[in-house]
């Protein structure tokens, strides 16, 4: 059976927004996932002594599973490189350079062949919350803004309550269908940039929701033993996603028995890829839908998504 495709986290942002700060969060909250992390640089990544367990061939392997490696070359090289290591590393993370337009990067990543082996889960901009009203006017400010689908407002530290709020108010009249959200010290929910595969064991549905690392947001898991209908299922996911944040999911169609299909949705930018055959001992479909705290119940996800399931 083929591997899991292992899903990409874009990370965008301007100089000194923050990017680095933001990696260097999520690779020390990694919560027991091998991340890897493709930075322009190893000097500004905080690596502690204590965490790097050897480093060989321009990669740095830490203690608790996440490696760094640079990105030098064509980046769909150096994906490449990183999918055929042992172990395989279960998401990758791209910080990109300050002056970089992600609407190029994320071109190369739709290659077939990548998108395949790691599918671009999420695009995250950071913005630095005491920017100014001219940094906001950058054009390539405004363009990495307009690829995102979650925009981390950084170093709240450094802005009052009145800049933070103009700021927030700029990035959604310039990005409307992205989620924004406070980053302080970097901290993003990991549970929202790369949320976990459906194929994670689920839940009891007797047990409360799972939250991701932010109280905002709150996450619910969908199950079908049966395959869906692919036409119904996008006309499910039509009315349920103007209340998401993300949805994830797994499935096999009747349409196309015997093969899986990978689904996500952020920002308003839907996917739908090729994903080997289903296991055998796991549901046809498994999808996982994230979103505001009391926006859906799993009443109304329950009563939408049966009407997907194929006879």
């Amino acid at each position: 059976m083929k591997p899991e495709p292992v899903p990409v986290l874009l990370v965008a942002g301007f100089l000194g927004a923050g990017k680095t700060t933001v990696v260097n969060h999520i690779l020390s909250h990694a919560g027991g996932r091998r991340i890897a992390a493709v930075v322009n640089d190893f000097g500004a990544i905080n690596i502690d002594a204590e965490l790097i367990a050897g480093a060989s061939d321009g990669v740095v392997n830490l203690a608790n599973g996440c490696i760094c490696c640079t990105l030098e070359g064509d980046l769909l090289r150096t994906l490449s490189t990183l999918l055929r290591r042992e172990p395989r590393p279960e998401a990758i993370v791209i910080e990109t350079s300050g002056v970089a337009e992600p609407a190029d990067i994320i071109r190369n990543l739709m290659d077939p062949v990548i998108l395949k082996a790691a599918p671009l889960e999420t695009v995250l901009c950071v913005v630095d919350a005491s920017a100014t009203p001219e940094a906001l006017d950058d054009p390539l400010l405004r363009g990495q803004l307009k690829a995102a689908d979650i925009v981390a407002l950084s170093k709240l530290d450094l802005a009052d309550e009145a800049s933070r709020r103009r700021v927030a108010e700029a990035v959604a009249a310039l990005s409307p269908r992205a989620v924004v959200i406070d980053a302080p010290h970097g901290a993003v929910p990991l549970d929202l940039v790369l949320p976990e595969g459906p194929d994670r064991p689920a839940r009891p549905r007797d047990l409360a929701p799972k939250r991701p690392r932010l109280e905002r947001f709150e996450s619910l898991s969908w199950t079908s033993a049966r395959p869906v209908s692919l036409p119904r299922l996008q006309q499910a996911i039509a009315r349920l996603a103007p209340k998401l944040a993300r949805a994830k999911g797994l499935f096999e169609t009747a349409e196309q028995p015997g093969r899986q299909f990978l689904f996500q949705l952020a920002g308003g930018r839907a996917t739908l890829v090729p994903a080997g055959e289903p296991p055998p001992d796991r549901p046809r479909a498994r999808i996982v839908f994230i979103a505001e705290v009391g926006v859906l119940s799993r009443a109304e996800i329950d009563e939408t998504m049966v009407a997907c399931v194929a006879p």
